[in-house]
Order: C-alpha cells, then sequence, then structure tokens
C-alpha cells in the first residue's frame, strides 16, 4: 500500500555511465519500500533515460530526484550542470537512426507530463528535466 504522506529522494551522482544502474536500482529500492511496486517498470525506464542523457551529454555531475505526492503522483527529475535545454531526437530520423537518440522520445510516450527549466537563480546552474 502506497505512503500518504509526501516524500522526496535525491540522488546525486558523479558523470560516469555506470550511474544509470545505480540510479535505477536505488529507485527500484525506494519504490518497492514505499509500496509502489506497480510502478517500478516504467519509473526505472524513465529514470535510466533522464540519467542516461545527463551523464552523456554533459560534462558535470547529476542527480536523479524521485518524489511522491498523495494520492498518486510520482515525479522522477534529473539534474545536470548544462543549461542547454534536452534536445529531443528528430522525428525524420529512421529507426536504426535513433539507436542513440531514442531517450526523450521514449520520456515523452511514458510520462503523463514531461518538460524542462533551467536553473539560474541563487548560485544554481544547469537544468532540471
Amino acid at each position: 500500500m502506497p505512503d500518504n504522506a509526501p516524500w522526496e529522494y535525491s540522488l546525486h551522482i558523479p558523470n560516469d555511465l555506470r550511474a544509470v544502474t545505480v540510479s535505477r536500482r536505488t529507485l527500484r529500492l525506494i519504490l518497492t519500500l514505499h509500496g509502489l511496486i506497480g510502478l517500478v517498470d516504467v519509473a526505472e525506464l524513465l529514470a535510466a533515460e533522464l540519467i542516461g542523457n545527463a551523464v552523456r551529454h554533459t560534462k558535470g555531475p547529476a542527480a536523479l530526484r524521485v518524489r511522491w505526492s498523495p494520492p498518486g503522483t510520482l515525479r522522477i527529475g534529473a539534474w545536470d550542470a548544462d543549461p542547454e535545454p534536452p534536445e529531443p531526437a528528430s522525428p525524420a530520423l529512421r529507426a536504426e537512426e535513433m539507436e542513440a537518440g531514442r531517450g526523450l522520445t521514449l520520456v515523452r510516450a511514458c510520462a503523463d507530463v514531461w518538460g524542462w527549466y533551467p536553473l539560474s537563480g541563487a548560485g544554481d546552474r544547469g537544468k532540471y528535466v
């Protein structure tokens, strides 16, 4: 049974492709412990794509943020140090060309809502997707 109180976790990670696996496993554990096992598969896919993009396309650290708001909203986001907007794959690409550029297309297809915003206040930098 899911928690009735809101909660939030943040996992700060180095710029390392192994962070994708660490993020997925950590997210699985968090959701399982909070009784949200039914959300694990899609949540892992979203987290893997967001963190994968953050460590592949930027040079600095990144972070995964997971937030639950009852009665049923799970938000998954990734922060990275690059303020440039994420670039979705062009719809004109053929399937074989999209192998490395399908992350945001998957996010768009699997998430109820997605977006990004730059962080620029109070010394923050980068973006949150």
